[in-house]
């Protein structure tokens, strides 16, 4: 009775921009709209967390999915 997550990869269905937040939110089950708000909102009142930056070396690594 194992139950296979999905595995990290971009989104094309769910994607606004490349499809990383609507993947990682696949991945994990969660809500993609909350993801990308919880993602602007960390990377706009977090000095340390460079949000661009993470976002554009996760679409270069991650690799785009089926759907």
């Amino acid at each position: 009775m194992s139950t296979s997550m999905p595995t990290l990869s971009r989104t094309r269905r769910d994607r606004v921009v490349a499809g990383v937040l609507g993947g990682v939110a696949r991945r994990f089950g969660w809500n993609p709209t909350v993801v990308r708000a919880l993602f602007v909102v960390i990377s706009v009142v977090s000095a340390a967390f460079p949000g661009v930056f993470v976002y554009l070396l996760l679409w270069l690594l991650m690799p785009e999915g089926e759907g």
